[in-house]
């Protein structure tokens, strides 16, 4: 099957800073079904023209959510798991066990995402393993890879906890 299920997974952008990164992500999140969330403050405007470019007639069927601060958007995500993604990180993010309704969250291309955050949970810091001495992935690069692995993760769980269904010639 090629075609992706339906899921409850989010991605979260914690203070963007680059318009195109952001309409990357947003086209992304279209095209994987997933919700995105913006928490500001932003480097860019929503109606910049560099984010419509990226995303490009993708953006009217985006499920878009924008937390005013980063107070905001976590009493938005209340209990639920989340997964932060950071070069801090030390955890490779293929060894996350990511489930269904988690979220993804990815900071600024200058600043990451804040220690604030990251100390909350360290366990679920995870970090995109890369060449050693390499400084970091693009933002919408790191996004699709941590997005489409949680995907894939998700799906393989579910296909363990799956009973094979009956044949009736088995009988």
């Amino acid at each position: 099957m090629t075609d992706l299920q339906p899921h409850n997974l989010k991605v979260a952008l914690v203070h963007p800073q680059i318009a195109p990164n952001t309409g990357n992500i947003a086209r992304l999140c279209v095209a994987t079904g997933t919700e995105l969330h913006l928490v500001r403050p932003m480097g860019f405007v929503l109606d910049d023209k560099e984010i419509r470019r990226s995303a490009m007639d993708y953006w009217p069927r985006l499920r878009l959510r924008v937390h005013d601060d980063l107070t905001a958007f976590l009493s938005h995500v209340g209990d639920r798991r989340m997964w932060m993604f950071s070069t801090k990180g030390t955890r490779p993010h293929w060894r996350a066990d990511f489930h269904d309704g988690d979220w993804l969250v990815f900071g600024s291309e200058t600043h990451g995402l804040p220690s604030s955050l990251l100390d909350r949970d360290p366990m679920r810091v995870v970090r995109i393993p890369q060449a050693p001495g390499e400084r970091c992935l693009n933002l919408s690069t790191a996004a699709g890879i941590g997005l489409y692995e949680a995907l894939r993760d998700r799906r393989k769980s579910e296909s363990r906890n799956q009973k094979p269904e009956s044949n009736p010639n088995d009988e």
